[in-house]
């Protein structure tokens, strides 16, 4: 225990990191595998769910790959993983002694997943937060993800334990935040842009997801969810750049069916130039 610390007025139970205890904050970055070379790791965050921020990052991972980049996905959202549906995937990948293997997509986009280590991907995990952040750890230490130019961090949403973890273990470079035109939403994004401030995690963009809609008899372009603030928003806080998806039920269509990859990701590559 410090000197002249009672341990009693902070409540800590324990003077471990503490900055008063001598020694500064503990560092809690987790050690990345000796045999991954990441050129950036890019976080995709939503403040609620529901906005669509797997199909992003799925998306997103495509486009990068289109362009010729080598791409790797973590699916860190481990109570509602979603990644390998999108794709098509169910085998693992495989093991390397006591290391993982990620499984590979059709392009070659590296991907792990809870969903890809379960029996049965209707099985839930029932995880405490501790047991989440240590998967995770496992993810980014354990398996073996080789050459990367960019690893996209599947995030789970809102500002609770688990985003906690990501930031504090991961390098990560930055996160792209996903919303949807509603201002209820674009109000929880906030929290969120908030907590990656109050972290010191780069904002490197925002997607506004299902802006609208293009009638495929007219071309009429209809706001289904209302005009969104999404842009007024990011010229506040100073983020660029802005992407603006449509909902597109052929985009919904190869989500479902696993064939995320046929998507061109044209809508993405403003932001997929900029990372």
């Amino acid at each position: 225990m410090a000197k002249d610390c009672d341990n009693t007025s902070c409540g800590r139970e324990s003077c471990e990191g503490c900055p008063s205890a001598g020694g500064g904050p503990r560092d809690l970055t987790a050690p990345m595998n000796s045999r991954s070379r990441i050129g950036k790791v890019i976080g995709i965050m939503s403040g609620k769910g529901g906005v669509g921020k797997s199909s992003v990052t799925a998306m997103l991972a495509v486009r990068l790959k289109r362009l010729g980049f080598s791409v790797g996905i973590l699916d860190a959202d481990l109570t509602g993983p979603s990644i390998p549906h999108l794709f098509g995937m169910k085998d693992i990948g495989g093991l390397a002694g006591e290391e993982m293997l990620p499984a590979e997509s059709k392009m070659g986009i590296k991907i792990m997943s809870v969903n890809l280590l379960l029996e049965d991907a209707g099985t839930p995990v029932i995880w405490r937060g501790p047991v989440l952040g240590s998967v995770l750890r496992q993810f980014w230490s354990d398996v073996v993800w080789g050459d990367l130019d960019y690893l996209l961090i599947d995030m789970p949403p809102g500002t609770g334990d688990v985003p906690l973890t990501l930031f504090q273990a991961l390098p990560m470079d930055g996160v792209v935040l996903v919303t949807s035109p509603q201002s209820l939403v674009s109000m929880v994004v906030d929290k969120a842009r908030n907590m990656a401030e109050m972290l010191n995690i780069p904002l490197l963009g925002v997607v506004e997801n299902y802006s609208y809609y293009l009638c495929p008899d007219c071309g009429r372009r209809a706001s289904l969810f209302g005009e969104g603030r999404t842009e007024a928003w990011a010229a506040a806080h100073h983020i660029e750049p802005v992407v603006k998806l449509p909902l597109d039920p052929a985009v919904s269509e190869l989500g479902d069916g696993g064939h995320i990859e046929e998507y061109d990701g044209g809508g993405l590559d403003k932001l997929a130039l900029c990372l």
